[in-house]
């Protein structure tokens, strides 16, 4: 006797810059995840073909939204949340650095009623990982030390990617950030909900700068900033929202 295959429930966000070598991949890999049911792709003011290649796609799940112009991938975010429809939400990169045939061990903890919020992370497990920049994981941890510390949570990676909500946890609160202070200020505003976090080890095949990673360090000043301005005390005296269980 075999498993039933999975419902698909989930609905993939997934901003995109500058992706032109990466993008038509990615996304067959999420439609081929037996979990998707929507996939919505940002494209956030490309111009580099990326957006002559989603053109060309075409999928009953794949929705394709165009920014104006270079907007950040916090705005990019906000976008694709509010056009979200399945109880589960993930955020998926444009590029090939994480892996959609992992959304069965990142949706179990929300599936089984154990988590609210699961990070996927890099640091945490046996998986494989590309070997890369030695101070850019300094930093990643340097910041997800501070985030914990005002959070009182005890994450690994506050910066993955990889983060999958139940929907109404992205519902409950108002996101501001528009670059890559956005994945500060959602740990905070997680953290003052009191929604359920669980952690998942994931697999990692980071980029070089050269093959288009986008976050620099003056991303990282502006994340240090976003870990005070969106503590649980300080989102709870600017507006009192995102009580979980």
């Amino acid at each position: 006797m075999t498993d039933a295959p999975p419902t698909p429930c989930l609905s993939v966000v997934m901003p995109c810059f500058n992706e032109v070598a990466t993008v038509a991949t990615v996304i067959a890999e999420v439609l081929d995840s037996p979990y998707t049911a929507e996939l919505i792709v940002v494209d956030d003011g490309s111009v580099d073909g990326t957006r002559e290649v989603l053109a060309g796609l075409d999928d009953p799940r794949l929705r394709v939204l165009l920014q104006p112009s270079n907007q950040g991938k916090g705005a990019a975010l906000r976008r694709g949340f509010s056009e979200v429809t399945s109880p589960y939400v993930l955020v998926q990169d444009a590029d090939l650095e994480y892996d959609p045939s992992e959304y069965g061990d990142l949706l179990r903890p929300l599936i089984d009623d154990k988590a609210d919020v699961v990070y996927g992370s890099r640091f945490l497990g046996g998986r494989p990982h590309r070997v890369l920049y030695f101070w850019h994981s300094v930093g990643n941890k340097v910041l997800t030390i501070a985030s914990n510390m005002v959070t009182d949570l005890n994450l690994t990676d506050m910066e993955t990617c990889y983060k999958a909500f139940r929907r109404e946890v992205l519902e409950s609160f108002v996101l501001e950030e528009d670059r890559f202070g956005i994945e500060p200020e959602i740990t905070g505003k997680v953290a003052a909900g009191r929604w359920r976090v669980f952690e998942i080890g994931i697999s990692y095949s980071g980029r070089t700068y050269d093959e288009g990673k986008k976050i620099g360090w003056k991303d990282g000043v502006r994340a240090i900033y976003c870990i005070v301005r969106y503590s649980p005390p300080m989102v709870a005296r600017r507006d009192g929202r995102g009580r979980g269980r």
